[in-house]
């Protein structure tokens, strides 16, 4: 299995705003021609005319609005990985709070304050699924060794001859509830 390894740092800005234009151009290609589908007058060709004129109106802009949150983010994160120099969860989800706070400047202190709450606890979550994730599944790919996986086998067979067992016992003895009187 190839290990997954990220573009150095300049590159990385630019990979990562235009996945993310890709992202917010096709979620709000598809959310733009529901609502476009939605909003139109009756009729079958009127509906989809409706829908595709809002994909062609709004869904560059949402792109757009992915590509700043992606490429801000990027740059943040590089300048965290620079100047803690390593690379580890706590820059992601810095990079989150603070990207949400450099968004909302816009809006004023408390605007900041919130989104960048906000930014930080999403990251914080999504970092944190990744470490579960990766922790649960690590175990599917340790090395056995052969004394661990002579006892794994011995206990599944005692396993499955108890089964065994216990059907054979179902079956020879006799049921009493449904026995018939002589």
């Amino acid at each position: 299995m190839e290990e997954y390894s990220r573009e150095p740092c300049p590159f990385r800005i630019v990979e990562d705003c235009g996945g993310a234009f890709a992202m917010g151009f096709v979620g709000g290609a598809i959310f733009q021609a529901i609502k476009g589908f939605r909003n139109a007058p009756c009729g079958m060709q009127r509906r989809l005319a409706g829908g595709l004129a809002a994909v062609r109106a709004r869904s560059a802009l949402v792109g757009g609005s992915f590509a700043i949150w992606g490429g801000t983010f990027s740059a943040i994160d590089c300048t965290l990985v620079y100047s803690r120099g390593k690379e580890d969860p706590w820059n992601s989800i810095i990079s989150g709070a603070a990207t949400g706070g450099v968004l909302a400047a816009r809006g004023g202190l408390s605007a900041m304050l919130s989104s960048a709450l906000v930014g930080g606890v999403l990251l914080a979550l999504i970092e944190a699924a990744g470490i579960a994730v990766s922790h649960y599944t690590a175990d599917n790919y340790r090395q056995i060794s052969v004394v661990e996986r002579m006892q794994l086998y011995n206990e599944r067979q005692r396993q499955q001859q108890q089964q065994q067992q216990q059907i054979a016992s179902f079956y020879t003895e006799p049921n009493e509830g449904n026995s018939l009187p002589a």
